[in-house]
């Protein structure tokens, strides 16, 4: 099976924002990436009807958004493997959590009911791997955060155009959150790299860079349930955050 997700990844590659409801069942899941890879070898493209989204080497389908220059996920990511196929370490208890230098990925609470909403949460050193992202896609750079808040008229407000809207998942009062940018920031919360534990799921919502600040530190955006702000900060490369990646 993991090698059939893989070669489907690879046929979908420049295709991937072509995928659709193909057999029209009101979903979009592994049946439509099959169509599309049916079409694609038949030589029948049929990109144009079809609405914005990537698809990851385990079949996950993610919505994308297009923000001023850049193309973003407005989901967050849920991979449990590398792009070359091979897995992500997870199921680190809170002192391997805490210790590890490789890789890993968890979910809130290690409660996998989170999955679907929320994505997982990954160490930086995941990030660092440099194959978390489907070919063309990349976790953004300290620089490219940048240039987001930026186009969304600076920090001090493009948190509540990038959260969003309403309390099914922030908690309230989710100041000053429209969403009108499209990137569907949510508040996943985190695990701590001091002792694993989790925390500030409705709350908070932190985001990896790719940029990192000497050995122990990387840079990440935060969202919050209380402020229309977006911050940008330093933390130790062991926490686990939630990763919207772009494409370049």
């Amino acid at each position: 099976m993991k090698k059939l997700l893989l070669i489907i990844s690879i046929c979908t590659v420049g295709y991937s924002q072509c995928l659709g409801d193909l057999n029209e069942d009101g979903t979009k899941n592994i049946l439509d990436i099959l169509i599309l890879v049916s079409d694609i070898l038949a030589g029948d493209d049929q990109c144009e009807d079809f609405t914005d989204v990537c698809v990851d080497i385990d079949g996950n389908i993610y919505q994308t958004i297009q923000i001023g220059n850049q193309l973003w996920m407005s989901e967050n990511l849920k991979t449990t493997h590398y792009n070359d196929g091979s897995e992500i370490p997870t199921g680190l208890n809170n002192s391997a959590w805490t210790n590890t230098t490789e890789g890993a990925y968890t979910y809130y609470n290690d409660d996998p009911s989170h999955l679907e909403t929320y994505g997982n949460l990954y160490n930086w050193y995941a990030v660092d791997e440099g194959d978390l992202c489907m070919e063309g896609w990349h976790v953004p750079s300290d620089d490219e955060w940048t240039v987001l808040t930026d186009y969304l008229g600076g920090s001090s407000v493009a948190g509540g155009k990038m959260k969003e809207e309403g309390l099914d998942h922030w908690n309230s009062p989710n100041t000053g959150a429209t969403n009108e940018s499209g990137f569907t920031g949510l508040p996943a919360g985190y695990r701590g790299s001091s002792n694993g534990s989790y925390t500030d799921t409705g709350n908070y919502g932190y985001f990896w860079s790719s940029s990192e600040y000497g050995s122990y530190d990387a840079w990440y955006r935060g969202l919050y349930y209380n402020d229309s702000n977006v911050s940008r900060s330093l933390s130790s490369k062991q926490n686990g955050f939630s990763i919207q990646i772009g494409r370049a």
